[in-house]
Formats: structure tokens, C-alpha cells, sequence
């Protein structure tokens, strides 16, 4: 069994590299989008095809930011309420468990600390953006196509079974 440390060579304990490594394999189907990538690679494994050599590749990779909406002082302040009431009530919740005296007065007390001060940092982070950033987003790692590999052992029926796919679809 290998450790996977930024030094380690050879696999992991998954027969996986523990380096980051190129992918290898020939192409048996390309694809505009992760979903129809993975539907071809469930077709592959719903018609007994060893799947275990076959790697999606994610080409022409883009960082995507997706606005979410308008940030406002009400917005703001009531996310950062919202998150600093549940840290508070957990925090009162462990302060309870452990308490000799009632459960109920560090259930309270954490619930108001923590809403205060989710209110107040929230406040903080907003207030020092001076209105630079307004909007909340949500960034993901998309591909421009979706490469399906497979060893090259078993590519050509792999290429098949796609095809097959393909003229279905």
C-alpha cells in the first residue's frame, strides 16, 4: 500500500497514480457535455464492458462564474445571521451537553452571541468590499468537450458500443 504524499511514486492503494499524471488510453467517443459523457460511460458498464479502463477527460477547461443574485445590506446581514445562529446553537448545544446546571441558558446564550456575530462579521467582509462586488456567484470547473478514453485493449469495442449508442440516440 502506497501513502499518496506529494513525493510518493507508483499507486495508491486504488491501483490509482498517486501522482497527478496525463490521462492514457485511446478515444472511443468525444461529448459537448459531462452529462452525456457519463451517460456513454453507463451504457458501457449496462452493457458489461470493463469500465475500470475507461477515464472521462474534461479538455479546454474554463473557470465559470455564475451570478446568483443582487447582494444587498438585508441580505447580507440576514445570511450572516442565519450563519452565525446555527454556529452559536451548536456551540450551545455542545455547552449544554456538558453543563451541570440547566441545558437551556448555553443553548440561548450561544444562540444570540453567535447571531450577533455572524451579523457583525458579515457586516465587516460587506462593508470592506465599498461596493466592488454586489452580486453572489457560484464558481465552477467546467470543460469545453468530454473525451471518453479506454485502454487500448478493449477501445475498439468500446468505439463500437458508442457508435451503437449514437445511432439510438
Amino acid at each position: 500500500m502506497t501513502t499518496a504524499t506529494p513525493f510518493a511514486t507508483g499507486t495508491n492503494s486504488t491501483g490509482v497514480n498517486a501522482l497527478p499524471t496525463p490521462p492514457t488510453g485511446w478515444p472511443i467517443g468525444s461529448y459537448g457535455t459531462y452529462e452525456e459523457a457519463q451517460r456513454a460511460v453507463d451504457h458501457l458498464a449496462d452493457n458489461d464492458f470493463p469500465v475500470a479502463d475507461v477515464t472521462i477527460v474534461g479538455v479546454e477547461p474554463m473557470i465559470v462564474e455564475r451570478v446568483t443574485g443582487r447582494l444587498t445590506w438585508g441580505r447580507v446581514l440576514g445570511a450572516g445571521a442565519a450563519s452565525g445562529a446555527w454556529f452559536g446553537l451548536f456551540v450551545g448545544l455542545l455547552l449544554g451537553l456538558f453543563s451541570t446546571g440547566g441545558a437551556l441558558a448555553p443553548i440561548v446564550t450561544g444562540l444570540v452571541v453567535g447571531t450577533i456575530f455572524g451579523l457583525v462579521s458579515a457586516a465587516t467582509r460587506y462593508a470592506a468590499t465599498r461596493g466592488r462586488r454586489d452580486f453572489a456567484s457560484v464558481t465552477q470547473l467546467v470543460g469545453g468537450r468530454y473525451d471518453v478514453l479506454s485502454h487500448p485493449r478493449s477501445a475498439e469495442r468500446g468505439k463500437e458500443m458508442l457508435t451503437t449508442l449514437a445511432w439510438r440516440s
